[in-house]
C-alpha cells in the first residue's frame, strides 16, 4: 500500500503560478512512475503529467505542455508540479497518482491515488 498526500493547491490569477507537491510513503518500491491527474466540475478525470521515478523521463498532456513542469526528489519521496501561465480552464481538483510504469499511468492504470487538492484560477 502506498500513501500519497498532496499539498500546495489554492487560488491564483490567470497568468500566475502555483506549485503542487505530493509526498509518497509506504510501499514506494512499486512506484516506478508518479503523475498528476485533474478533474474539473462535470468532467472526467484527465491525465496531466507523469515522471519516471528512476530516469526522470517526463511526459505531459498537450493542454499543459510548455506551461507545467513535473519534477521529483527521490531522497524525500516527493514529486512536484510547477504550474505556470495558469488559465481558468486549469481549475480542477488535482490528484497525485502512482503506477508501475509511465505508460500505465497515462492510461489511468494507477495503484494509488492521493486525496486531491483544489486549484482555482480566476480570470
Amino acid at each position: 500500500q502506498v500513501q500519497l498526500v498532496e499539498s500546495g493547491g489554492g487560488l491564483a490569477q490567470a497568468g500566475g503560478s502555483l506549485r503542487l507537491a505530493c509526498a509518497a510513503s509506504g510501499r514506494t518500491f512499486s512506484n516506478n512512475a508518479m503523475g498528476w491527474f485533474r478533474q474539473a466540475p462535470g468532467k472526467e478525470r484527465e491525465f496531466v503529467a507523469t515522471i519516471h521515478w528512476s530516469s526522470g523521463y517526463t511526459y505531459y498532456a498537450d493542454s499543459v505542455k510548455g506551461r507545467f513542469t513535473m519534477s521529483k526528489d527521490n531522497a524525500k519521496n516527493m514529486v512536484y508540479l510547477q504550474m505556470d501561465s495558469l488559465k481558468p480552464e486549469d481549475t480542477a481538483i488535482y490528484y497525485c497518482a502512482a503506477s508501475t510504469s509511465s505508460s500505465n499511468l497515462q492510461l489511468g492504470l494507477v495503484h494509488s491515488w492521493g486525496q486531491g487538492t483544489q486549484v482555482t484560477v480566476s480570470s
